[in-house]
């Protein structure tokens, strides 16, 4: 935690520093990502098998992913790093659990997920599983079978270098430049596997991001 609580701090002396007034864009841009995952992924449930979870809804729930990521954001009260570090929780998660991408039947439950388990590694202060459960419109029973499962998903590798903190951020702040200037996703983005090109060919599309870590090499990717 130590390693990690550093790499925030670190921030606040680069440019992708996330400071508090930029966190309702962050949110956005966060929610934009992931709702272009869950629907880019929901094409391809009717061709590729997709393993059903504990975080799969029986329906797609009514509130918009912007606005849970928003409701989660007023209540659990938690430090702005702890948005980026369950970004990079939900990126390995996608990357680890192949046959478990995220869909619209199961992002929101990932979403409230990374949150809980990012703030319980992050901050000193938390709310418990029981209020996050509230917030998110689950059970406390639900809340805690989803913080187990999410952590096995992730075979517990909680650990994030300043480097991959700071990659995470970057990409968070590039988001929101091509958002405010829509021309420039003409270019493509070196971050992005297949932005702005149409394919036949069902699969998954991701964004891939080579960080290395302290330990290892390894390739993170979140579908959109």
């Amino acid at each position: 935690m130590a390693e990690l609580q550093a790499a925030a701090a670190a921030t606040t002396t680069t440019s992708h520093h996330l400071d508090e007034e930029m966190m309702p864009r962050v949110i956005n841009v966060l929610s934009s990502l992931l709702q272009r995952v869950a629907e880019s992924n929901d094409l391809t449930r009717r061709f590729q098998p997709q393993r059903i979870s504990a975080f799969h809804g029986l329906t797609r729930p009514t509130i918009s992913v912007e606005s849970y990521l928003e409701r989660i954001f007023k209540y659990a009260n938690c430090s702005s790093s702890c948005y980026v570090v369950a970004y990079v929780y939900l990126d390995r998660f996608a990357q680890r659990q192949l046959s478990l991408p995220i869909n619209s039947f199961n992002v929101h439950r990932l979403l409230i997920t990374s949150v809980l388990v990012s703030a319980k590694f992050m901050d000193d202060i938390y709310y418990n599983n029981a209020f996050y459960g509230k917030v998110g419109g689950i059970s406390t029973a639900e809340m805690n079978l989803l913080e187990v499962d999410f952590l096995f998903g992730l075979g517990f590798q909680l650990n994030v270098t300043p480097t991959t903190y700071n990659t995470y951020c970057y990409h968070l702040q590039r988001e929101m430049f091509l958002q405010s200037a829509p021309l420039h996703h003409n270019l493509g983005d070196p971050l992005k596997g297949n932005l702005g090109r149409s394919s036949t060919v069902v699969k998954q599309h991701h964004f891939c991001f080579n960080t290395e870590d302290d330990q290892s090499t390894h390739q993170q990717q979140l579908t959109v």
